[in-house]
């Protein structure tokens, strides 16, 4: 499978998780890469890559400094994404309630607004819990990887 894990981050959490999650993906898969949104175009998007997207939320539920870019681009030239298939993995704060995980949610429902599928079980982190970030997505991980593994 080859696989992309794209994040968007605000203090770098984002971008440790999706380290991790590569360092485990890599010892297992002969095609994993790590991606900062910002400097990832929606029109690299391809149905030959399964994506990982790892994104927090900022201020009021909003995008991280670095996935702003590339939801810029995205509302600017939307990509068709027929074919696409990706899991979600959001970071926030369950202590706000109505803006928890938000970042991500941007994201998600872009993907899904042009033909994208996402698979597996929505994955969280909240930032209120006594769990490391990276240790909730390596727990998410195998799961988004056997739905992953069923032919669309």
């Amino acid at each position: 499978m080859n696989i992309t894990i794209l994040f968007g981050t605000e203090s770098g959490n984002s971008e440790l998780v999706a380290e991790d999650l590569g360092a485990e993906l890599g010892a297992h898969h002969d095609d994993v890469e790590v991606r900062d949104l910002q400097s990832f175009d929606p029109s690299e998007l391809s149905a030959e890559r399964f994506y990982l997207v790892i994104c927090s939320t900022h201020g009021e539920g909003d995008l991280p400094n670095t996935a702003i870019p590339f939801a810029e681009a995205f509302d600017a030239a939307p990509p068709e994404l027929a074919g696409v298939r990706y899991a979600m993995f959001g970071l926030g704060d369950m202590f706000y309630e109505e803006t928890y995980s938000q970042g991500s949610e941007h994201l998600d429902r872009r993907f899904a607004e042009r033909g994208a599928v996402r698979v597996g079980e929505y994955g969280r982190h909240d930032a209120s819990s006594w769990d490391l970030p990276s240790d909730a997505a390596l727990a998410w991980l195998p799961g988004v990887l056997a739905a992953a593994s069923v032919p669309a």
